[in-house]
């Protein structure tokens, strides 16, 4: 008897789910045209086949392989089990060792024939990305957001990327900019949010990350283009990690984004934003600890009576000068001592 192991996949949580039935029937068929006996079967649902390692049924195959709890792997097609060369070569290889062969619906998949489809697959994937970008670009030239969800604004039904503004949302972002450039941080504009009980982007509260973002990835409510009436796309894209099959975000340089006006979407004046860039812009020459609000009234001011008691400083000069190496901690004043200078004792 010949024991046969099915496998069957689909890649997107757009395809219809009957798929993977259907796959599994026809795989059936094969077998019992060719006298093989089904003992297990496998799926993967709305998982691509791009990499092997984020496949749980990919993974529950090649353990029962090991095991040696069937004979022949069929699949309706390679492009079904790899996409992706290394992955086949790896799985091929481990199949091979224990004696597994491969079969899809036209038939015994031979080293060749696999190495070819599996190039095939890996080629389709790389199209299909060039073909997803291009286009993007074009709706980018439309004036029309590629992006994803933006707080603020509602999508059009029926309008892929196009948007229009939310005007509820709007004056909370209005909001956020005016308390920004008055001097107020993101931590503490996003506690007043939180006890205004007004609702996040995303998740349950507000914290200060989604305000204040990230400058070199440019996300972030401060940071976001679309506020000043600019389109802006492709300040990262994602690449696939071979050691984990999952994918990451890359930091696009500046010449590689693509900007569009947009003074429909605009919901900051020029000179909010301008000014909140300038803010911005200060804060992160400064540093973090530096940019950041003190938590308790007169904080640092101690620091710098006790840097003068303990180590006998009596220039003014002197104790402001160090007391940035000094920061507070519940009610303990911690010191830094700086480089180049000799430990006390």
């Amino acid at each position: 008897m010949i024991r046969v192991a099915i496998y069957a996949r689909f890649s997107s949580d757009l395809q219809n789910d009957r798929s993977v039935d259907d796959q599994i029937a026809l795989c059936r068929d094969v077998c019992a045209h060719n006298g093989m006996t089904v003992v297990l079967t496998f799926e993967d649902r709305a998982v691509s086949a791009s990499s092997a390692k984020n496949r749980p049924g990919f993974i529950a195959l090649m353990r029962a392989a090991a095991a040696k709890l069937f004979d022949v792997v069929v699949a309706e097609d390679m492009d079904r089990i790899f996409r992706d060369q290394a992955d086949y070569h790896a799985a091929r290889k481990e199949l091979d060792f224990l004696g597994i062969t491969i079969h899809t619906a036209t038939g015994k998949v031979t080293k060749i024939d696999g190495a070819l489809r599996a190039l095939m697959g890996e080629m389709y994937l790389e199209n299909l990305a060039l073909h997803v970008r291009r286009g993007l670009e074009g709706v980018i030239r439309d004036g029309r957001h590629a992006g994803g969800r933006a707080y603020g604004y509602s999508i059009v039904p029926g309008s892929p990327g196009e948007l229009v503004i939310d005007d509820a949302q709007a004056e909370i972002v209005r909001r956020i900019f005016a308390r920004f450039v008055a001097g107020a941080t993101p931590r503490a504009i996003a506690a007043e949010l939180n006890a205004d009980r007004i609702a996040p982007p995303r998740g349950a509260r507000w914290n200060a990350s989604t305000i204040n973002g990230n400058n070199a990835r440019g996300h972030g409510m401060l940071l976001n283009e679309l506020y000043a009436g600019r389109i802006v796309w492709n300040k990262v894209r994602m690449v696939k990690d071979p050691a984990t099959g999952k994918r990451i975000s890359r930091i696009n340089a500046k010449e590689q984004h693509r900007t569009t006006e947009a003074p429909q979407l605009r919901i900051i004046d020029d000179a909010t934003w301008n000014a909140a860039r300038a803010i911005k812009l200060k804060r992160s020459y400064l540093g973090a600890p530096q940019s950041r609000a003190p938590r308790r009234p007169l904080s640092g001011v101690a620091a710098v009576r006790i840097l003068r008691r303990r180590n006998g400083v009596d220039r003014q000069s002197q104790a402001d000068r160090a007391s940035a190496m000094w920061h507070t901690q519940g009610e303990r004043v911690l010191y830094q001592q700086p480089e180049g200078q000799p430990r006390r004792h």
